[in-house]
């Protein structure tokens, strides 16, 4: 009988020991997964964070040739979203004294391979020069021929050309506002709407 009770007490005393082992090595596990769970986090916020510093894409870069009125005329590479010409007027050293802005639209958005020439005071902008501007003259959009200069012309003059409505016509206003004025008439077709058929039947009436 007392063997039996002996026998009893050992084995309950090592379950009871097991018990507190296997709790004791679960407890363990949860503090090593604990433990490894920031390293995890860290790795992530790190990943997350170098993919987030490299850029997208590289920004693009346009060449312009500036000339006139500036303090070092020549061709220049311009970067970022939207270049304009005053960035190509500050690429150039910026204006010359006898520079005349009135004819010249420094917020007009540049584009690659375009000419920019800064007027001096008195100088007469040539016709289809690319000055980036509205052309000079007080005769408004048509010349005496009847030809109409499609970077002066109101909307009204441009609805007067064969096939041009008043859509079509406020199309043309708004394109040269904001890419800025067109360099030959030719450039009329870079407006929407504006194919090469529509244009052989209007360009003997054009001029720039």
């Amino acid at each position: 009988m007392k063997l039996a009770l002996a026998a009893g007490f050992v084995a309950v005393a090592s379950l009871a020991l097991f018990v507190v082992a296997a709790l004791g090595g679960s407890r363990g596990g949860v503090v090593i997964e604990r433990e490894n769970a920031p390293s995890t986090a860290a790795a992530t916020t790190t990943e997350t964070s170098s993919a987030a510093s490299t850029p997208e894409s590289v920004a693009a870069s346009i060449f312009v040739h500036i000339d006139g009125a500036v303090v070092a005329p020549g061709v220049y590479e311009l970067t970022g979203s939207l270049p304009r010409v005053n960035d190509a007027v500050i690429a150039a050293g910026g204006l010359a004294g006898d520079a005349d802005t009135s004819a010249l639209n420094l917020a007009a958005v540049l584009s690659d391979g375009e000419k920019i020439h800064v007027p001096r005071q008195g100088e007469a902008i040539a016709s289809g020069q690319a000055s980036s501007g509205p052309a000079s003259g007080s005769d408004g959009g048509a010349s005496s021929s009847g030809v109409i200069n499609i970077n002066t012309a109101t909307a009204e003059e441009l609805d007067s050309l064969p096939g041009i409505g008043p859509s079509t016509a406020a199309a043309i206003v708004e394109d040269r506002e904001r890419n800025g004025p067109f360099a030959s008439p030719e450039d009329l077709m870079r407006v929407s709407g504006i194919g090469e058929g529509k244009f052989s039947k209007l360009k003997d009436q054009i001029r720039v």
